[in-house]
């Protein structure tokens, strides 16, 4: 997962002022050509592990450091230019879903430079969708039909979006809620040529046999995904039972994934609320009667939307926190 800000400079001039940058944004700075690593080293290792790059200096140094590893607008970090003297700040890569042009803007506004922001949608002031995603914390699937929703905009049509939860505030202009022809949100998989946003709003319980591996659980986790209908992208956190907290296994699957994992007792899952499917066997065993369906209610604070689904060793349910999402973007 990618975490922070990664700035580099060319010159003195340019250090200075990338200096002034990781103070301001909690940044770290690094010198092109100094120390052992090398700058095309340091641009491969920067891109995979931070949140953005920030290069003072020239654009060209920029484009053809960042070219060999760009991917997607949905999995690449911000790429933003700043130019040694501090007059403009450019935005190059993933302006919308990584934050480049917020981050240029913030940048300008503390160098009282000028952001040079180029997004047809930015510039035209109408819905930009992957930013309405971004700011909601929905996972967009198909990136590459973004396209067509802004040029449904950008030429004047209105914009068609189905959500089974209610979006506070009034829609932007140009914008209808309605079937979703041309944007769902939803956890599950969706069939036709909408874009699909996924919110995270779904927590995972889990029940394992003791000494279960990672691998285990992920292929089981995969074919309870695909049997219910259910996106991983969707997933926000795990839950079990406190006995687990040291399962190795359970603790890398959800490290692999991101998640993180919340632990209950067994007095505190067999005083959920709710309808849950019960064991006598693990209610013996644990001192709980379910443990995927009950930690995952009490981790979601929500109902249950899946019940258990056991293979393996493994069991697995989910609940649905609502999402709270409004129009701003």
């Amino acid at each position: 997962m990618r975490q922070g800000i990664a700035i580099v400079a060319f010159t003195d001039r340019g250090e200075t002022l990338a200096k002034t940058l990781g103070a301001a944004l909690g940044g770290s700075v690094s010198r092109a050509g100094s120390g052992d690593v090398s700058f095309r080293a340091w641009t491969r290792e920067m891109f995979s592990a931070r949140e953005a790059l920030i290069f003072v200096g020239a654009t060209g140094i920029a484009v053809r450091a960042v070219a060999p590893h760009l991917k997607s607008k949905a999995e690449d970090p911000a790429v933003v230019v700043v130019d040694e003297t501090g007059q403009f700040v450019i935005p190059l890569v993933s302006g919308h879903l990584g934050g480049a042009n917020a981050l240029a803007r913030r940048i300008a506004a503390l160098l009282d430079a000028t952001p040079v922001i180029t997004t047809a949608t930015d510039l035209n002031r109408v819905f930009a969708v992957d930013l309405w995603a971004k700011r909601q914390g929905m996972t967009v699937l198909q990136p590459e039909r973004i396209k067509r929703v802004s040029a449904k905009r950008l030429a004047g049509a209105r914009v068609d979006i189905s959500c089974p939860w209610p979006i506070a505030g009034e829609a932007p202009e140009g914008v209808t809620l309605g079937q979703g022809s041309d944007v769902i949100v939803d956890v599950r998989p969706c069939a036709g040529e909408a874009l699909q946003l996924v919110p995270h709003a779904l927590v995972l319980g889990v029940g394992c046999r003791r000494g279960t591996t990672a691998e285990q659980i992920e292929t089981v986790f995969r074919r309870f995904c695909g049997a219910r209908g259910i996106l991983p992208q969707a997933i926000r956190a795990t839950a079990s039972i406190d006995r687990k907290q040291d399962e190795a296994g359970l603790l890398a699957f959800c490290e692999k994934h991101g998640w993180p994992v919340r632990f209950f007792t067994a007095e505190a899952l067999m005083a959920a609320a709710g309808d849950f499917s019960a064991s006598a066997f693990v209610l013996e065993t644990v001192g709980a009667d379910n443990v995927c369906e009950r930690s995952a209610v009490l981790c979601a604070g929500g109902a249950l939307l899946e019940k258990k689904y056991a293979a393996e060793g493994v069991t697995l349910a989910l609940a649905l926190t609502p999402p709270q999402l409004d129009w701003s973007c």
